[in-house]
């Protein structure tokens, strides 16, 4: 049978066919636009998402047999803000997950109702992404829209509620709106008082590899799907992609290099961290993860390479770096501000420490330098908890770069695993659709057979050693900025 994975991103969707002894069949992405309507502010219509996914699924499948697919599940940006209106219709572009518009809500839910208590009730403190307070500033900006309201969804539930007609969720993906009671993975009430949020708003809640449908028959039959072809909740991006490099179970880490950066730890405990530095939320797998999310990851790189240097051979422009751990070049990766852990929306890039004789290749170096140095910062709240992670997964597109691995090993100063197959979110969706179908037992058990690690990079101690007195210097950056940048706001 196959199994399809919906990766919904931030600038394409991403389909992945496969079959039942994992192996990858076909892949696809279609892109679509990303709207900036005000500084900080970032939108996208759902429309387009699930316009690209159809003719996504229809370029997929064409050259297979489509009675042969039993099942479609997704990863998805998290955080996005979709409303719809009594009708179905979407009642505004949704507001995605880099969007910093919400400073005045977080706020308020942070320092009037108290992180204390956001804690207590969903695990988590706000941070702009987060969904709840784009709800409150829906209501607060927008009265008119904010009426019309009558169901609350992520993005990739748009795309499952438009293949099924069933309003659902999964815990993980609801972890990420302040709106979910982590620990017993189920709806808050308090937060829903607090947001103004109805409950017939809110969609029903499953764990990430359960059945939640099967196609509507005029999707169905637009596919040529059969109509019983399953559709699994499915996961948020992270989650989805841990799934798909194996960091399930308890104490496995994965880090992702995508736009956002994550720094991904399974736990079969609930836990929080003290500061809340750490998201603490629900995995695909039916257990938790502690997550670090900085905003701008390989987007940076992206903005340095296409916009700025105006290339697109990213790998030659890798290729001219050579004396790793001593660059005196710094870039802070605050593009977009930054979540994890700082949790400053006002947060900005920059480049420190130039000179007359800094170099295109020092200054590519420090973008690439600046993105593992603001993971090692969550890394480092991570081993305050007494965590000990001596070894990391890798998935992402810029986990491809060698050198990038290199810098990760050496900086955060742990193993980093290569595995045979990355496809990330998109391999994470179509493996949770082979469990909700019957296929495997659980998520572990489908993990452990299709996920092989090819190749470990080592760090190595002189460089490490090197990139110790690099980081204690990028560490003092921010603090100093940190007044500047309240300032140009």
């Amino acid at each position: 049978m196959f199994y399809i994975g919906i990766d919904l991103g931030t600038s394409a969707v991403k389909l992945l066919l496969m079959d039942s002894d994992g192996k990858i069949l076909n892949i696809v992405s279609k892109e679509y636009p990303l709207f900036f309507p005000h500084p900080g502010w970032s939108e996208q219509k759902p429309e387009d998402w699930y316009e690209q996914s159809i003719e996504g699924l229809k370029e997929l499948t064409k050259d297979f047999d489509k009675s042969k697919v039993a099942g479609i599940s997704f990863g998805g940006q998290m955080h996005g803000l979709v409303i719809l209106d009594k009708d179905d219709n979407v009642i505004r572009p949704a507001i995605l997950w880099n969007d910093g518009r919400t400073t005045e809500e977080c706020d308020y839910l942070n320092n009037v109702i108290g992180k204390d208590k956001l804690s207590e009730y969903t695990a988590n403190i706000s941070f702009t992404g987060f969904t709840a307070p784009k709800v409150l500033w829906v209501k607060n900006k927008e009265p008119e829209n904010f009426a019309k309201i009558a169901k609350i969804m992520l993005p990739k539930d748009y795309l499952a509620y438009k293949l099924t007609g069933v309003h659902c969720t999964d815990v993980s993906d609801a972890s990420g709106m302040l709106l979910f009671d982590v620990k017993n993975r189920t709806w808050s009430k308090e937060m829903c008082e607090i947001c103004s949020v109805k409950p017939e708003w809110l969609a029903k809640i499953y764990e990430s590899y359960e059945k939640v449908g099967t196609l509507l028959p005029d999707v169905a039959k637009e596919l040529g799907f059969p109509e019983t072809t399953i559709v699994a909740a499915g996961a948020g991006d992270n989650a989805a992609a841990a799934v798909g490099t194996g960091t399930v179970g308890d104490g496995r880490c994965n880090i992702s290099l995508g736009t956002s950066g994550t720094i991904f730890i399974s736990s079969k405990k609930f836990g929080v961290d003290s500061f809340n530095a750490l998201h603490s939320f629900a995995h695909a797998d039916g257990t938790y993860h502690l997550m670090g999310c900085m905003l701008s990851a390989a987007s940076c790189n992206k903005w340095w390479m296409d916009d700025i240097i105006g290339t697109k051979d990213y790998a030659a422009e890798q290729k001219t770096i050579e004396k790793l751990g001593e660059n005196h070049v710094y870039f802070l990766p605050y593009l977009m501000g930054e979540r994890s852990p700082l949790n400053d929306p006002f947060a900005r890039g920059t480049f420190t420490g130039l000179t007359m004789d800094t170099t295109r290749a020092d200054m590519t170096q420090a973008v690439l330098e600046g993105v593992a140095f603001a993971l090692r910062d969550s890394f480092e709240v991570a081993k305050s908890l007494g965590i000990k992670i001596e070894r990391t997964k890798i998935c992402g597109g810029g986990a491809k770069s060698p050198l990038w691995k290199k810098m990760i090993a050496n900086i955060l100063n742990i193993k980093v695993d290569v595995i045979e197959s990355e496809e990330g979110p998109s391999m994470g969706g179509a493996m949770l659709a082979a469990v909700a179908a019957g296929e495997y037992s659980s998520v572990e058990e489908i993990a452990d057979k299709f996920v092989k690690v090819v190749d470990t990079v080592e760090p190595e101690p002189q460089l490490v050693a090197k990139y110790e007195e690099r980081y204690k210097q990028f560490k003092e950056i921010y603090p100093a900025l940190k007044p500047v940048f309240a300032k140009l706001k």
